[in-house]
């Protein structure tokens, strides 16, 4: 058995790390990524469900995090470029609109119960060991979020969820076993990890500039909007009884507890005044709106002039995303709601983007160019060492022996096995995502006798799950029509 798997060996791993790849994939860019307080136009459409701009900017802002976190905090907007990060997200946001429109065929939906059910177990929002209203609004204000936005999109998640869970995989014994023989076999290698201190690089001015020459298109500067801001001060009013039953009449609905269930006007009544002196200031913001755009405003009216863009917005990611559907033909904004408070904006001028000189886009090119240089110079003595090195030598290891080699962290160890269980080499050397090089030599070969039933099991779901969700995904793609009303998705 071990003979016929040693010799069949690089089959078999490339067909089970193809399957896992592609689960990890599906995973990555996942099912519950939606935007929170979006109110930006429609810049696509699959099927019923539109995507909009707010929502393509935090799934990508998600997306930006995740990849930042997996570089260990090197990564930057050329990186970004380089990763197709928007289309990424882009994609993302149209797989779960495909989902979302397999639910609402069905008529599948999330009850006001099953909302509440599920934000009353998050932690986040507990105080003193039980959920807490107030705790629950301060955390959503922290995250530039409102209730109503936060459980709108979360809605949304569940409902995927929920689609999804209807549609279960399941893995057969034999199934189970042909992953758990896989996840069996291990090597004993002697290895040799080389970093960028061993390439040892130092920066030539000319090529350095050289190399922005060839890609200086993707150097930009931020395009900015020179606007006026006025901010509604709040109103607060005195309000008869018969005033406050009228409206908690009409609107008991939005007054809740944590389970869900609609409160007495009594127990309501401060959240229902608080409404109420909500709508006044939104009505007033709608009112100074309607002078500003006529041109009528009072001249006591006090306004505040900025310049925000992507990285300098004290207005925060909601402001800029209407901004930035502003035209010097269409300059006023509708009152826009930002942690509480009422804005009306006025867009004065658009300062546009353009490319950087080399001396503006020196401090962004230079990381890139020292990376491409250690790699070059990393291979070169990768094949010079590689037939007569020698290293660490590990234990026998598998497919899963995270962390068994030293020099790598979990994430560029599991690359590294990944890519060793699938090499045909027996001395090679293997070149990670990160930039390091680790040389191998493979020193002995056997099956282990521990069984990893469970593991297999998961992992064997996981894959079979991905690539029926994979099916799944194209055939929704030809009943769902998409349709983009943006260049460059």
């Amino acid at each position: 058995m071990i003979t016929w798997m040693q010799r069949h060996k690089k089959w078999l791993i490339i067909t089970i790390w193809i399957s896992t790849i592609a689960f990890i994939g599906a995973g990555f860019v996942g099912w519950g990524q939606y935007s929170y307080g979006n109110k930006a136009g429609a810049i696509a459409k699959v099927g019923d469900i539109e995507i909009t701009q707010g929502e393509l900017q935090k799934a990508y802002s998600n997306l930006y995090m995740q990849y930042n976190r997996m570089l260990q905090g090197n990564f930057d907007e050329e990186k970004a470029k380089q990763f197709g990060l928007q289309k990424q997200a882009f994609e993302q946001l149209r797989q779960q609109a495909l989902v979302l429109n397999l639910a609402n065929s069905y008529d599948l939906m999330i009850t006001d119960i099953e909302l509440f059910k599920f934000i009353k177990s998050q932690k986040a929002f507990y105080k003193n060991g039980v959920f807490d209203k107030e705790t629950y609004k301060t955390v959503l204000s922290q995250n530039r979020l409102t209730p109503k936005e936060y459980e709108s999109a979360l809605r949304k998640e569940l409902l995927v969820q929920k689609t999804l869970k209807l549609l279960p995989v399941k893995a057969s014994d034999n199934e189970v076993k042909i992953i758990d023989t896989l996840m069996s076999i291990a090597d004993k290698i002697n290895y040799k990890v080389l970093t960028q201190e061993d390439a040892n690089v130092t920066v030539d001015e000319a090529k350095l500039k050289a190399f922005w020459e060839s890609m200086k298109n993707n150097f930009m500067t931020e395009a900015a909007y020179e606007i006026i801001v006025i901010k509604q001060e709040p109103v607060t009013k005195e309000y008869t009884d018969e005033e406050i039953q009228k409206y908690y009449q009409e609107n008991k609905m939005h007054f809740r507890d944590a389970d869900g269930k609609i409160l007495e006007l009594a127990d309501a009544k401060d959240a229902v005044v608080a409404e109420m002196n909500d709508n006044a200031t939104k009505k007033a913001a709608k009112y100074t709106y309607l002078k500003l755009k006529k041109g009528t405003l009072p001249d006591d009216v006090q306004k505040e002039q900025m310049t925000i863009s992507a990285s300098n917005n004290k207005l925060g990611a909601k402001a800029l995303e209407k901004v930035q559907t502003l035209s010097m033909a269409k300059p006023y904004a509708k009152p826009l709601e930002i942690d509480g408070s009422y804005y009306v904006i006025e867009l004065v001028k658009l300062i546009p983007a353009r490319a950087m000189s080399f001396e503006e886009a020196r401090q962004k090119v230079l990381p890139l160019y020292m990376q491409e240089e250690s790699k070059k110079k990393l291979l070169e003595i990768a094949n010079s060492e590689v037939g007569n090195f020698v290293g660490e030598t590990s234990d026998f290891i598998t497919a899963n022996s995270i962390g068994a080699i030293k020099g790598l962290d979990a994430q560029e160890s599991a690359e590294f096995l990944q890519k060793l269980f699938i090499s045909k080499q027996k001395r090679s050397y293997i070149t990670l995502s990160s930039g390091k090089v680790v040389l191998y030599n493979i020193l002995e070969q056997k099956l282990l006798t521990n069984k990893n039933s469970k593991e297999a099991k998961v992992v064997m779901q996981k894959v079979k799950g991905s690539l029926f969700n994979k099916g799944m995904i194209e055939q929704l793609q030809s009943k769902f029509k998409t349709e983009i009303y943006v260049q460059g998705l």
